[in-house]
């Protein structure tokens, strides 16, 4: 973890670590499949829908009021879970969070939590804190589950196991199962029915024994206090129900206003994430009831860098985030890279535009270059977040906080001489020169010095003989 809080940053920069993963040929036909399959499922939901436009506007504009007033949201929310029973924590980073967690566990006298996928404790690395505290948490989400088992990091939002087939996933049950709890059947195939009844048989008895749970939030309403998690396997609902202690873990972005502002992002969520028309299990709590759940409801609220981010007018945009998953599905860049690449559990477009404010763009300066800026992030949010936006605005931090490097002066003198006709004939002119001489065959390869970045990935086609200027006044300008 980082000294800002937020896990595996510190790992290669994405150029280098996306050059490693471009040679892995298994994984971009995992990952292409993958992706292809979910991105054609959430076009078909969506244009089932003939308000979806709306939809997207009235989640970007919840999203907005609520940035606009979120101290005041915050409060409320406090107010209203300890009214129903529960108790809220304020954590300001990783450390304080992972803390309270550990805490908590350790006054329940147990030494094992089961755990609902959950960015946030993702992002502070809490199964590992945990571990230097001598509790073990076991993940219960599949793909969870699947990077646990192979000592791994998730690498897609929605799918943090996108990476693996389902033949890595038979051989890794049949090596690992068993040193976690119950192994896998002998003669395990790779049918996913047969995985997810290894998998389904492995976790029962945790769920049936654990008497802590940790969980992360989707929605958070103010006005009620409910917290509310959406998922498709059950396991959540295992998790939020049968222990007698539940420890939610949520950023403080994902508080919504009212109950009824559910009606959007329910329709928005499920569709944009698995391009389902709704969630198979979508679990809602209010503190504790007696005799039903839970006895024990502790929600930590994170902030972790989301206040600095929201003091952002451009950046802010990225709180606005539902982890969806939706922009990385159809980005050119994620499909061929993965998500480990990015070095952070937030991968793809919003990975490249929060992870850099949630730690400071000087430890994340390569994440907003990990775009074409195509937009297909922007069209497929389904809260409007411009991605595009944000990523220019951040690679403009980039730049200013590097000073006057060679690159910097380099585009300096090139905006000179785009700025003077004179200056641009001249250099048209130089360059044909120069560059017919160093071309062969038509192109010009790999050049020394600080023009290597330039042509290292590419060749560069021979200059032409004369300018389309010079070309204009010899065929034009006499007509």
């Amino acid at each position: 973890m980082t000294g800002q809080g937020v896990v595996w940053l510190g790992s290669p920069s994405f150029p280098e670590a996306a050059r490693e993963a471009l040679k892995d040929s298994q994984l971009r036909a995992n990952l292409k499949r993958a992706t292809g399959t979910i991105r054609d499922k959430r076009l078909a939901v969506a244009s089932e829908l003939d308000d979806w436009e709306a939809l997207r506007e009235a989640g970007a504009a919840i999203k907005k009021r609520t940035a606009r007033h979120l101290d005041r949201y915050l409060v409320q929310l406090e107010e209203s879970v300890t009214a129903a029973g529960g108790t809220v924590h304020w954590a300001a980073d990783a450390g304080e969070a992972n803390r309270i967690v550990a805490e908590l566990v350790r006054a329940t006298g147990e030494r094992e939590v089961v755990k609902i996928k959950s960015m946030a404790t993702q992002e502070i690395g809490l199964n590992e804190h945990l571990a230097e505290q001598g509790i073990t948490a076991y993940e219960t989400d599949l793909a969870e589950l699947i990077v646990q088992l192979g000592d791994d990091r998730p690498s897609h939002i929605l799918v943090p196991a996108i990476h693996k087939n389902r033949t890595e996933i038979r051989d890794l049950f049949t090596a690992e199962m068993g040193h976690w709890g119950q192994p896998a059947p002998d003669g395990l195939g790779d049918d996913p029915a047969e995985l997810a009844e290894a998998a389904r048989r492995h976790l029962r008895s945790k769920f049936l024994t654990a008497k802590v749970a940790v969980s992360g939030a989707n929605f958070a309403c103010a006005d009620s206090g409910t917290v509310v998690i959406v998922e498709s396997e059950g396991n959540g609902r295992m998790c939020l129900t049968l222990p007698e202690t539940l420890i939610t873990v949520m950023g403080i972005e994902k508080v919504v206003p009212t109950w009824s502002d559910l009606e959007v992002f329910l329709q928005l969520l499920p569709r944009s994430s698995t391009g389902e028309r709704m969630n198979p299990y979508t679990s809602t709590w209010t503190g504790t009831t007696d005799g039903d759940g839970p006895s024990a409801f502790h929600l930590i609220l994170l902030d972790n860098g989301r206040t600095d981010t929201l003091a952002d007018e451009v950046g802010r945009q990225a709180l606005a985030c539902i982890r969806c998953s939706a922009c990385l599905n159809v980005c050119p860049v994620f499909e061929r890279t993965g998500g480990h690449a990015y070095g952070s559990v937030y991968p793809g477009p919003i990975g490249a535009v929060l992870t850099p404010q949630l730690v400071g763009v000087e430890n994340a300066a390569s994440l907003p270059f990990a775009s074409t800026l195509c937009g297909a992030c922007y069209d497929a949010c389904p809260v409007k977040i411009d991605i595009p936006e944000v990523l220019a605005h951040l690679r403009a931090k980039v730049v200013e906080s590097k000073g006057r490097t060679p690159e910097a002066l380099a585009m300096k003198a090139a905006a000179t001489v785009l700025d003077s006709p004179r200056l641009l004939g001249a250099a048209q002119k130089a360059a044909s020169v120069g560059g017919r001489a160093l071309a062969r065959n038509g192109r010009i390869g790999r050049m020394p010095g600080p023009l290597a970045g330039w042509s290292d990935s590419r060749d560069t086609p021979a200059p032409p003989a004369e300018s389309f200027r010079t070309w204009w006044r010899k065929n034009r300008e006499t007509e």
